[in-house]
């Protein structure tokens, strides 16, 4: 008998024979391997998810600001020319959008325009004037204006820092108002913080913000008097 070389002894030893119906675990390897595949998959898919994600994130809490710069440089053009050029009792209804006024608040380093009204498209130019509250150069009544609190510019962010005392000032083209505030920022829940925009004998202001930070279940409220006009 011829003996057999190397090669043919490798490729025998590479043969299995299986007796009719038994069975092979020789595919147990495929298995393993198909189920490294999905798992290699499913994280690949969840890296995916997590940075969509991270991205939706990081635009709301900065990206969108860059909307609010822009718009911000809009409404400040040509504003200082105005400021205090005409009287009260000659002011119109500021039309919904438009710029109402300047607000700065140096004890939280703010000063940005404000915009007529309170809705979403309002609010994403700047701090919006609740436009059913008084005017700031009223007689008496309570100036109204809400800010995002962790979005578009933020501008209210922290709002919460304020302490009584502290001074708020709103420049418009019907006169410069001078606010103190009259209490620490305190927290009302969001069903019923209506309550805060009734109407005043004297001449006030409230500022309103979400509560808390990237949360909107609450609203943080501060209140002020106004000292001059």
């Amino acid at each position: 008998m011829r003996p057999l070389d190397r090669g043919t002894v490798v490729a025998m030893a590479e043969i299995t024979t299986v007796a009719p119906g038994a069975t092979t675990t020789r595919a147990a390897p495929h298995r393993r391997r198909g189920w490294r595949l999905v798992a290699h998959w499913i994280g690949i898919g969840c890296l995916l998810l997590a940075t969509a994600f991270g991205g939706y994130v990081g635009w709301l809490l900065w990206g969108t600001g860059l909307t609010t710069q822009r718009a911000q440089s809009e409404l400040r053009r040509g504003f200082e020319g105005i400021v205090d050029s005409k009287p009260p009792a000659l002011a119109a209804p500021v039309p919904l959008g438009d710029r109402y006024a300047e607000i700065q608040i140096p004890a939280i380093d703010l000063d940005m325009m404000v915009v007529q009204g309170t809705a979403y498209e309002d609010l994403k130019l700047g701090p919006g004037h609740y436009p059913d509250t008084a005017d700031p150069w009223d007689a008496a009544g309570r100036v109204g204006i809400a800010g995002h609190r962790t979005t578009y510019l933020h501008p209210f962010f922290n709002l919460d820092e304020l302490r009584a005392g502290d001074e708020v000032t709103l420049r418009t083209e019907y006169g410069t108002y001078t606010y103190r505030v009259d209490r620490d920022p305190f927290v009302v829940q969001e069903a019923g913080s209506g309550a805060v925009l009734h109407q005043t004998a004297k001449p006030t202001l409230v500022l309103t913000t979400c509560h808390p930070k990237y949360q909107s279940s609450q609203r943080l409220i501060v209140t002020a008097v106004r000292e001059n006009g």
